[in-house]
């Protein structure tokens, strides 16, 4: 899905950034190579949403700057969730991040549900 999910409708991409909790963008130079943005109550809750890098910036620390970031000022919040793609890349990024599945989770398994219209 990558970049093209997110450009095919601009309103939609400008509303969700302005409803954003937290957005971070990386440049390299006046070009945009990454963003990520976090939506939460800003107490209990936080998704970590669309982290996104450029494919040629791709394993330089922006990412994980990009993961880390817009979390900074969620990190009382106990729950912090991120739905992304099953890839084993991915997997291992965010496991390196200190996220783990869900259905594995530190405390206990738990059921993740999700409703794509």
């Amino acid at each position: 899905m990558g970049w093209s999910a997110y450009t095919r409708d601009v309103d939609t991409l400008r509303r969700a950034l302005a409803g954003s909790s937290t957005l971070v963008i990386a440049r390299d130079g006046a070009v945009l190579i990454g963003l990520a943005r976090v939506v939460s109550d800003g107490a209990t809750i936080c998704y970590l949403q669309d982290v996104l890098v450029n494919p040629s910036h791709q394993g330089h620390g922006v990412g994980r700057a990009l993961v880390q970031a817009p979390l900074e000022p969620y990190a009382k919040v106990r729950q912090k969730v991120l739905l992304t793609d099953d890839e084993p890349a991915q997997r291992r990024f965010y496991e390196s991040l200190g996220f783990s599945d869900a259905a594995v989770a530190a405390g206990g398994p738990l059921r993740a549900f999700v409703r794509l219209d």
